[in-house]
């Protein structure tokens, strides 16, 4: 039974107006859900009645309700007939979008293939079966061995970056490659500019180290120069944050000419430039890295847990010489070091030609599921740059919130651009869909079948 009463009521929630921003039902809704997820609301809370709210709020009732209505589709509330509005009870800290056990189809997080994995495990065995590998299980270079080190050298090469050896260390993974960079090279208060729609780990990150990330225009070529040039003529910018190919989560390649506009600005106002390439082997031939560019300011980082394996946990950076001594006391300064083992396995697979089998494998197994995507839903200026995952812009009459519970009601988890967006203008209008993630292409064209018909409803 609920604790409260409407003895005991009057408003037990009070969110200010002007701590609210349009559309002011998605934004009560996400006050009320971070208040229940915080526990300032406990479980069986009666919430005030929606006509007394709206009145406090100066607010339609309408706006209430569909605020009340979207936190209800989440389980945050229930409601009894006669009594009122409840927070729902077993509510934590845990992620309540998603019930983990549910059937559904998965399409919000970005998996790569895991059927390619039986080569990585080939490869892994032939390192463990190596009895002069017994190495690999002590304390070893933090940087990398020298076989790994000219293992990464190789597989940045064959994706345009030539860097010597020298400006070349491993770590564990892009999460711990960026960690490193903005702990060596920032501080805190410094401010990094990024696109509209950003990666939603480095916002994280950025937000954990006080670092102030500015968010500059796109267009369908990635960051607008124009937006970024009057960024640095009125702002006191350090660093640039891209993801050039294949961005997550706009899905954008940027163009050779657009690369090199924005590496003009970059070396203009002096700005150490992070190019997060973690789908650069998905990038056409022709396209020209910002290493390759500007390499006198970038580090570029080439994660291999889309294009070889997640769970390696494996990623090259390469850098500028005048990088390398922060660096390097930073990565000694981090905990998490990549385990040897790791870096040897991913060496293996590179020397011995097997990560380009992978990458191969994939790309086809990629494009099979762009051809399905592309014959359910019209992409604007279609190109033929194998992507996994797209980015959709919605019908007017949904938000990207109220697209995600539909979605999920219907047996698809799929991620909405306000997750994403660096501001609140049209935060709410795309969804990313992943073509790579459910287990097989019949689930994937059944997914987007059910997104096109919720798309249709309502219109």
């Amino acid at each position: 039974m609920p604790v409260n009463s409407f003895e005991n009521y009057p408003m037990s929630w009070k969110p200010q107006k002007a701590d609210l921003e349009k559309p002011y039902y998605l934004s009560i809704a996400a006050s009320l859900e971070k208040d229940i997820l915080s526990g300032v609301l406990p479980e069986n809370t009666m919430l005030p009645p929606q006509r007394e709210l709206a009145d406090f709020l100066d607010l339609n009732l309408s706006t209430i309700t569909r605020a009340y209505k979207l936190c209800e589709l989440k389980g945050l509330l229930y409601a009894v007939t006669g009594k009122g509005t409840f927070v729902s009870p077993g509510i934590s800290v845990q992620d309540t979008f998603l019930d983990k056990s549910s059937p559904v189809i998965e399409m919000g997080m970005i998996k790569p293939f895991y059927e390619c994995n039986q080569s990585v495990l080939r490869a892994a065995g032939k390192v463990v079966n190596n009895p002069d590998n017994i190495r690999l299980l002590e304390y070893s270079n933090p940087f990398g061995t020298k076989r790994q080190i000219k293992a990464a050298r190789k597989w940045l090469h064959y994706f345009g970056i030539d860097a010597p050896k020298e400006q070349i260390l491993l770590s564990a993974g892009a999460q711990n490659a960026l960690s490193v960079v903005l702990i060596s090279l920032f501080k805190a208060g410094d401010k990094i500019a990024v696109d509209a729609f950003t990666y939603t780990n480095f916002k994280r990150l950025a937000n954990f180290l006080h670092i102030q990330l500015i968010s500059i225009e796109t267009d369908g070529c990635g960051m607008s120069p124009n937006a970024l040039l009057h960024a640095c003529r009125n702002t006191e910018i350090k660093g640039l944050y891209l993801m050039p190919t294949c961005s997550n989560p706009t899905s954008i390649f940027m163009p050779a000419a657009r690369r090199q506009e924005i590496a003009d600005i970059a070396r203009q106002f002096h700005l150490l430039l992070i190019e997060d390439d973690i789908y650069s082997f998905l990038a056409p031939n022709h396209v020209t890295s910002f290493f390759s560019i500007l390499p006198e300011q970038t580090v570029h980082i080439c994660s291999i847990s889309k294009s070889l394996c997640a769970g390696l946990r494996v990623a090259f950076l390469a850098f500028a010489a005048n990088y390398k001594e922060a660096l390097a006391a930073g990565m000694l300064n981090i905990n998490l070091k990549t385990p040897s083992l790791n870096g040897e396995i991913a060496a293996e697979l590179i020397e011995s030609g097997i990560a380009l089998h992978i990458v191969h494998k994939k790309l086809a197994l990629a494009e099979r599921r762009n051809r399905i995507f592309k014959s359910v839903f019209d992409v604007p200026g279609q190109d033929d740059i194998v992507r996994f995952f797209y980015w959709l812009p919605l019908p007017a009459h949904l938000t990207s919130e109220e697209m995600e519970l539909r979605a999920l009601q219907r047996g698809v988890h799929i991620l909405g651009s306000h997750r994403f967006a660096m501001t609140s203008i049209q935060k709410s209008s795309y969804i990313r869909v992943s073509v790579t993630s459910p287990d097989t292409e019949d689930d994937l064209r059944k997914g987007l079948l059910i997104l096109k018909h919720i798309f249709r409803e309502n219109a």
